[in-house]
């Protein structure tokens, strides 16, 4: 087996796991009880597999050994390889988010006001349905906790220095 010391030689353990069971992400998800997109951000190392959910993803996917449970239990290092974006898949969702943030800011401070959609209290998942052709799309669910932006008072919350005149 793959040293488990690298986060590289993990998730490329990990996805081999996956891979042999035959199952989907979504298979899995519907298995654990969680979205598809987590599902396949624990395998990815990107997300933190919690105590309470390991003995469901061991059941779904049997060939997780204990050293693999354990190093998806321990909080991730998040990451980002911008080589990432190249592939025409990640670069098309780049894309249409770069397209579309601005109208999206614009509705969600005019729906709730001044503050930001939450990447941390966030849900995402991902579905095929047929379109009114018939052909295949993709919906992505993007669910996030809205965070308000503050005005940022400092009594209370900033440590003053007390200044003596002499």
């Amino acid at each position: 087996m793959a040293s488990l010391s690298s986060k590289s030689a993990l998730v490329s353990r990990l996805l081999q796991v996956k891979k042999e069971s035959g199952k989907t992400y979504t298979e899995i998800a519907k298995l654990t009880g969680l979205t598809n997109a987590y599902v396949a951000q624990l395998f990815r190392r990107q997300a933190h597999l919690k105590p309470e959910t390991a003995s469901a993803l061991k059941a779904a996917v049997p060939a997780l050994s204990d050293d693999l449970l354990a190093a998806m239990q321990e909080i991730p290092m998040r990451s980002f390889d911008p080589t990432v974006v190249q592939d025409p898949t990640i670069y098309r969702l780049h894309e249409a988010t770069v397209h579309y943030g601005e109208s999206i800011k614009d509705i969600i401070n005019e729906e709730f006001g001044d503050g930001i959609m939450s990447a941390i209290g966030y849900y995402c998942s991902v579905e095929k349905v047929k379109g009114k052709e018939g052909e295949d799309r993709v919906v992505i669910i993007m669910n996030g906790k809205f965070l308000p932006h503050v005005e940022q008072k400092a009594e209370g919350n900033v440590a003053t220095l007390a200044i003596s005149s002499s």
